[in-house]
């Protein structure tokens, strides 16, 4: 069984992505049924949103600081945050009517959520470092179809208790840590032992190269979040213009979401001929560009506008991947798991805000809040452009 999965550790990383990161989005794909059934406002979901995110910020800081993310095997930290996030996910379900308690529970899974999106990218580069570019692509393709998870659960199970999508992906969280763990660590990484102080996971950005890539990493992250976030609201414009079932929430918000995946996995390949830089110069150019016309274009028919957001929903992640290929090939290579925690920890510390706000203003602004996310893609656009990448057409 183990030299199975060894022979193929790709997929099993994969697998084990898609179903751990089901954690992630697992109480917005039931919040329609929890707000009708209980009465909850959808200010709570804004809230349980930003706790997740805010849990994940502190645990890669954590990683960052300590050093934890070089100095242990990865596949033991990977399977033990799927446990505990598996556990913290289902305790959701004893404390939706307690605030406080609830909060925390999703501020603890996303904590755990630190233990599985970095060290699958570590893992990831240790077992395939040759073609990390392509191989990220599928592990951050299968983040972005795990993001999306909850939705086609929850399509799946209307009529059903919200109880048994939730429970789902705590199951699958806990088979994926159980995968990672028969897998153990790949051999192309060094090992490192001792406490490793901050300035190892800060010492990347000393280099221009990955200043660079930081930034537009960063830009990319104020848009991509609040996209995901604001995409059942989306979509849900499109239908009640349209007179559509809004039983089609769900499996068209699962769409938008998760066929980012396939642009993941395309910008992998094309990376692999036209280098990193060069796809996610341009999937960041393009998503921008539809961020600042999305709202100019809202009256167009709605089947049109649903095509529009598929295309925006591959396009704004099909950059992450060689975002994250080109910080691990810029980074110092003793401290490749601690400068992409940095890098993650920033980038998602941005995604609060952007969170926030546009969230915030979607019931006065409606899809013109779209505008607020320009200035991401601008931002990455600009520190890409600066340090020369947009010029590169090899991997490196």
């Amino acid at each position: 069984m183990i030299d199975l999965l060894r022979r193929y550790p790709l997929p099993v990383i994969v697998l084990a992505q898609l179903f751990g990161t089901s954690l992630w989005f697992s109480i917005n794909g039931v919040w329609l049924s929890l707000a009708r059934e209980l009465g909850l406002a959808e200010a709570r979901l804004g809230t349980l949103t930003l706790a997740v995110q805010g849990g994940f910020i502190a645990g890669t800081l954590t990683f960052a600081v300590t050093g934890l993310a070089d100095r242990f095997g990865a596949s033991r930290m990977f399977a033990v945050a799927s446990v505990v996030g598996a556990l913290a996910n289902a305790g959701f379900v004893m404390a939706v009517e307690q605030p406080v308690l609830g909060f925390a529970l999703r501020f603890a899974t996303g904590l755990c959520l630190a233990g599985i999106y970095p060290l699958g990218m570590k893992m990831v580069i240790a077992w395939t470092p040759r073609y990390a570019g392509a191989a990220l692509a599928w592990l951050i393709g299968m983040l972005t179809v795990g993001t999306a998870l909850p939705h086609l659960m929850r399509g799946a199970t209307l009529g059903l208790p919200w109880e048994w999508p939730l429970l789902g992906s705590s199951m699958l969280a806990l088979v994926g840590g159980a995968l990672v763990l028969l897998l153990g660590d790949g051999p192309h990484l060094p090992k490192t032992s001792g406490r490793i102080p901050l300035s190892r996971g800060l010492a990347a950005l000393g280099n221009a190269r990955f200043r660079s890539v930081a930034g537009g990493y960063f830009g990319h992250m104020w848009e991509l979040y609040a996209f995901w976030t604001l995409t059942p609201l989306l979509v849900a414009r499109e239908l009640d213009r349209a007179g559509w079932s809004a039983g089609l929430l769900p499996w068209l918000a699962f769409a938008v979401i998760a066929i980012g995946a396939l642009g993941c996995i395309l910008g992998g390949q094309l990376s692999r001929s036209r280098g990193s830089a060069w796809v996610a110069f341009r999937a960041l150019a393009v998503s921008g560009l539809l961020c600042l016309c999305y709202p100019v274009l809202a009256g167009l028919p709605s089947w049109l506008l649903l095509m529009l957001l598929l295309l925006w929903g591959v396009m704004v992640v099909a950059d992450s991947p060689q975002f994250s290929a080109l910080a691990a090939a810029a980074a110092p290579r003793e401290s490749i798991g601690s400068s992409l925690a940095v890098m993650n920890a920033v980038g998602y510390g941005l995604t609060l805000p952007a969170i926030w706000i546009t969230a915030g203003l979607w019931d006065t602004w409606g899809v013109w809040v779209s505008l607020l996310l320009v200035p991401g893609p601008l931002l990455g656009l600009w520190s890409l452009g600066r340090g020369g990448l947009h010029r590169l057409s090899t991997t490196n």
